[in-house]
């Protein structure tokens, strides 16, 4: 299936990161013009911008916390700037702090779910600024499996997923009457940096879980986002797509 995104200006959070980086230039090899939004990691940002100028791709890097009002709304104008509207967003960006609950510091609990749940509402709203005017918007959220199901000692890090699904569900409601759609891609588990602290054992463990018996990578993620960003999903909003390996069969 072709994709033709030529014309859209895309900002993708957390576009420094594995999934964020392959989504970043998979949107570009569809033809739009990509922002990479880095929160710390400046130089994958850059890095990530570069590849996809490698290949004749318009992309600018943008800094700042998903989580702080007054950076959501710099980094957007220097967006639309420097590449115009914003037509699509991706809310990508993430933090984990894991542990259990019994001694799961309020500090961890609150910066989990404000990168990862405030954040995405804050880009939202400030993407639908574009996306209303225009009568026309794709916003795709990444959550994860375990947003459906739990993991312990993820309590924080779930809590947020799982919001992030229920607020796709009610902003879906809220725009579809003006052609902007909202949707969820989930993830099972990927090879990227937030897994690479596990041990045998844990990796061991977790790919008995998955039916196609294997982690993701990365670049096997992209494309269901891209494809709930095209023309051809035009007719899909409100819904998660899980991108597990099987891991989670409803």
């Amino acid at each position: 299936m072709h994709v033709d995104l030529r014309g859209k200006v895309a900002l993708v959070t957390g576009g420094s990161g594995a999934i964020g980086g392959a989504v970043c230039v998979a949107l570009a090899r569809a033809g739009a013009a990509v922002a990479v939004h880095y929160g710390a990691n400046r130089d994958g940002a850059l890095e990530v911008a570069d590849r996809i100028r490698s290949h004749g791709g318009r992309a600018v890097v943008v800094g700042g916390d998903v989580a702080s009002e007054q950076d959501v709304e710099r980094f957007f104008r220097e967006v639309r700037d420097q590449l115009g509207r914003v037509d699509i967003l991706v809310n990508n960006a993430g933090a984990l702090r894991d542990g259990l609950v019994v001694r799961m510091r309020l500090e961890d609990w609150r910066r989990v779910l404000d990168t990862n749940l405030t954040g995405t509402f804050l880009c939202t709203r400030e993407a639908l600024k574009d996306m209303l005017r225009a009568r026309w918007g794709r916003i795709v959220n990444v959550t994860s499996v375990v947003g459906l199901v739990g993991n312990a000692g993820q309590a924080n890090y779930v809590a947020a997923k799982a919001g992030i699904v229920g607020f796709t569900k009610a902003v879906a409601r809220e725009v579809a009457s003006r052609n902007i759609t909202v949707n969820a891609v989930a993830p099972g588990y990927v090879h990227s940096r937030m897994t690479e602290g596990l041990d045998e054992d844990q990796r061991r463990f977790l790919v008995s879980q998955i039916p196609l018996g294997r982690t993701a990578t990365p670049e096997e993620i992209a494309p269901a986002v891209v494809f709930l960003c095209s023309e051809q999903a035009a007719y899909i909003t409100g819904q998660v797509l899980n991108v597990d390996g099987g891991m989670v069969m409803k």
